[in-house]
Formats: C-alpha cells, structure tokens, sequence
C-alpha cells in the first residue's frame, strides 16, 4: 500500500484541489504507486511514461529523452504513447513541428533486433498522421541522430539527424545510461517529468542540483493534463 502521504496528495491531484505533484523524501516506487492505482490513481488515456528535457553544452539546441526512468521494456503500443506524451509537451514549448529520432543500436531495420522494428511502425504510423505536424524518422543509431555529420558520412538523407527534438530510447537500460551520461559526463543540465496522468508529477532525485529541481517544476508548468490526452 502506499504512504498516507502519497494517497493524500493523490486525492488533492484527483478532486482538483492541485495542479501538480512533485517527490519530496518518498522512495519513487511509493509515489508512484500511489499515481497508478486502478481505482484511486491517476491514469489517464495513455500509458504513464517519463520525459527529460535536456540543455546540453555541445547540441544547439533544447533536446528531450524519453522514457528512460518509467517503462522498462516498452512494446509498440507503449511506445506509440511515449511519443504521444513528449510531443504535446514539446509542442507546449512551442515547437510546431518537433522532430522525432527513434534510437537502437543501428540505423537499419534488423528483425534480430526488435527496437528497429519498433522505429520502422513508430514511423509508418506518423506518415499516416498519428502525429500531425510532427517529423518521425529512424531507426537511428545514436551518433547519426545527433551528428548531421555522422549522417552524411554514412549516407543517411534525414531532416531529424543532427536536429532532432526528442530522441525516442528502445528501453530504460539504453535510455538511463545515456541520460546519465548526458548528466555527469556531456555536463548537461536537465528537467524531468511524469507524462500521461492527470497531473504532471515530478520525480527529484537525491542527486539532483537545485536548479533541476526549479527546472523539472517549470517544466510542469508547461505540462497542462489537458493537453496530454487525459481530459
């Protein structure tokens, strides 16, 4: 069961009374217990997933992974909701047309490997409009999605290499090593968010800097539940 302290902050999301949650000293599985409950949570439409939004040193501009801390092994169908997630997000931000990158391991369609599937039905499914205004491509390996260079180089025709908006991760082990890496070895700053429930929630981690913190809550801000498919 959860904590009282996460059903009650669950019953203040569900009757309206607050916009948002954010973790303070409870472990993540408490919360978010709490959040998913069948009957007392706050699922909506979609599939509950996770997103960052990064600032990195060496990129040109805003990018955002997903999901690297909420599903493990995401199928298709949870994929499809990952993207469907982060997109309104992004478009809160003012993109109007986010550019999306689906990431394996390689950049060619192998059925040994179920993530480039995966990308080749994410993007069937955005070129017959389950995205509208949105630019999907992959599968991409991680150097040809974020090095227009390294496209070039291996004869990769992309408008989403070297440009992408949200990086889509094939599963949590891919997504969170490389949201580390971007943390503690890019020196990137970041901002972190619950999609897919009625309010947005933030997830802090013990580690975090203060202004990821104020960053993820900004973020929030930004998250209206109404745009997120959860009306």
């Amino acid at each position: 069961a959860a904590p009282a302290a996460a059903s009650r902050a669950v019953a203040l999301a569900r009757d309206g009374v607050v916009a948002g949650l954010m973790k303070g000293s409870l472990h993540t599985d408490e919360l978010m217990s709490a959040v998913v409950h069948r009957e007392l949570g706050l699922r909506g439409t979609r599939r509950i997933s996770h997103m960052f939004l990064f600032d990195l040193p060496q990129y040109h501009k805003l990018v955002a992974l997903a999901d690297c801390v909420v599903n493990i092994s995401p199928d298709l169908r949870t994929k499809r909701d990952i993207l469907s997630n982060a997109v309104d997000v992004l478009r809160n931000l003012g993109l109007s047309e986010p550019k999306i990158g689906i990431v394996t391991a390689v950049e060619t369609v192998n059925p040994a490997i179920p993530g480039t599937v995966d990308a080749q039905s994410l993007v069937d499914l955005a070129r017959a409009g389950e995205w509208p205004g949105t630019l999907v491509e992959g599968p991409f390996g991680f150097d040809n999605v974020i090095s227009s260079e390294a496209a070039r180089i291996k004869c990769i025709d992309s408008q989403v290499a070297g440009n992408a908006d949200l990086l889509l991760m094939p599963d949590l082990n891919a997504g969170n090593m490389l949201y580390k890496s971007f943390n503690y070895v890019g020196g990137g700053d970041c901002a972190g968010l619950v999609l897919g429930a009625r309010v947005p929630v933030v997830l802090t981690s013990r580690a975090d800097s203060q202004q990821a913190r104020v960053a993820s809550v900004a973020l929030a801000t930004l998250a209206r539940p109404e745009r997120q498919g959860n009306r």
